[in-house]
């Protein structure tokens, strides 16, 4: 039976310490969640900290960065997969999750480590042919996504390995808490380093985060998983086809999968634009539009905290989501205002919220999906599931973000909408209204999901290996 470990003195800063137990300690936790701090850098890296540099520093236009940034959702579709492959792995050592892991983290590190001279090649400071810039960054990026999208997906399934089911929203809470931690770190550590921006300070900067995280997701693996000799032998006769049309039959997941869609490009659209809009029209310096990736990540810590709370008491899952998506409306109400205003305060309150609304929507979803498949040998598949709708509808939204930015700012150059809206602010607020309109669709499509979990929760079967035919 698994009860509560001894606290470590400073464990009060964590709202969900308690997602700790006797066989896996808070300290060995924290150990596995140092993967997120991994994930994190490179994800402030990349669309906090390169974003700006490649579209300020390295004049690259704002529609070819948004295309290289939503290249990592090619790999997106596979988590489901991959979290399908890492349930049923059978392996020599009688690993299930590690080789994954260790899969992840070295496609993330080749991505990281040809990704400075594939910029500098971008941004055209050389002599070779016009297509290496594009090529070799679309191969850098391609990598790293791939690398982050196993790392997590699996990751996270390891983590809902080592506790209880009723433990599981806390891990949700304290593993998201630590991703938004690795975005703070990195938001102020690379904000230090390219303060003084030049060629040397970048490669140094992606160079110096590709060896970090080689170190810190070798250390969070470390007998992490148990050796399993059972795990040895055979292989599953569940298929993958199998496995997800049964998990398709559970009660609303369609709806569940169109929800996370919609609120996650709603809240991902701006992401390559939220760092040029401060420098563009409020004049910010690359150290102070680096700083709002720090307000996001703070925001969000909050909203993760408040999550963990809510659904430690019983809270609905799919209520919490929708709040958080309230909250997001509200954010980039903030934001669109901060323009006219003049006001950096008002811009950095409106990322904050948008920050805030966006942790609570990830663990509402997350732990919804968790929730469905808890007694069901389909974690790692739940989880692949939701963070392939997540990434992919994220990816593409920071796509058409970046190109719409270009088209309505053109667009009003030329006076197409008149002398009022002639300014650069036109195609950013173009993105942030559709982003308001997103959240709203995402409101209406999970509004049911929380009227029908009200009436209280339903009971799932247990897996049965065969899709549309559970056991009685």
């Amino acid at each position: 039976m698994n009860t509560p470990s001894p606290e470590p003195p400073w464990a009060f800063v964590l709202p969900f310490a308690d997602a700790a137990t006797t066989e896996v300690p808070l300290k060995r936790l924290l150990r596995l969640s140092l993967f997120q701090i991994t994930v994190g850098l490179v994800a402030v890296l990349l669309i906090g900290t390169l974003n700006r540099v490649m579209i300020v520093e390295l004049d690259v236009p704002a529609s070819l960065v948004g295309i290289m940034l939503a290249l990592p959702i090619m790999a997106a579709p596979f988590r489901a997969l991959i979290g399908f492959k890492s349930d049923n792995h059978k392996s020599v050592l009688g690993w299930r999750r590690v080789p994954y892991m260790w899969m992840g983290t070295m496609v993330m590190f080749s991505g990281l480590a040809m990704m400075p001279f594939a910029l500098i090649l971008l941004s055209g400071d050389h002599q070779g042919p016009e297509w290496a810039g594009p090529a070799s960054a679309a191969v850098s990026f391609l990598l790293c996504g791939a690398g982050m999208h196993t790392l997590q997906t699996v990751g996270l399934a390891l983590a809902t390995d080592l506790v209880p089911t009723d433990k599981h929203p806390r891990i949700v809470a304290l593993f998201s808490l630590m991703l938004l931690v690795g975005m703070l770190i990195g938001s102020l550590g690379f904000g230090a380093i390219l303060a003084d921006f030049s060629q040397l300070r970048l490669i140094q900067a992606v160079q110096g985060a590709a060896l970090l995280s080689l170190i810190l997701n070798l250390v969070a693996l470390w007998k992490q998983e148990g050796r399993n000799p059972s795990l040895t032998t055979g292989e599953s006769d569940v298929t993958f086809a199998e496995s997800w049309a049964e998990l398709r039959l559970l009660p609303g997941w369609t709806r569940r999968l169109v929800a996370i869609g919609l609120g996650s490009a709603g809240f991902a659209m701006q992401d390559i634009l939220l760092e040029p809009y401060g420098g563009q029209i409020l004049q910010l310096s690359v150290g102070a539009t680096t700083l709002l990736t720090a307000l996001f990540a703070g925001g969000g810590i909050l909203g993760f905290a408040i999550s963990a709370k809510r659904l430690d008491r019983g809270g609905d899952a799919h209520r919490l989501a929708a709040f958080g998506g309230l909250i997001g409306i509200f954010g980039f109400g903030f934001v669109i205002f901060a323009a006219p205003l003049g006001s950096p305060g008002v811009f950095g309150m409106g990322t904050a919220l948008v920050g805030f609304g966006n942790g609570l929507f990830a663990v509402g979803t997350l732990t919804a999906c968790m929730n469905v498949s808890a007694g069901r040998r389909q974690t790692g598949l739940a989880l692949g599931v939701w963070g392939a709708v997540q990434a992919t509808s994220a990816g593409l939204a920071i796509a058409f973000g970046g190109i719409l930015r270009d088209v309505v700012a053109r667009l009003a150059a030329e006076g197409s909408f008149g002398a009022a809206l002639n300014g650069p602010i036109t195609g950013y607020a173009a993105v942030y209204i559709i982003e308001i309109v997103l959240l709203f669709a995402t409101l209406a499509a999970i509004g049911p999901l929380v009227r029908g979990t009200a009436r209280g929760p339903v009971t799932q079967p247990p897996f049965s290996g065969l899709a549309g035919q559970p056991q009685t």
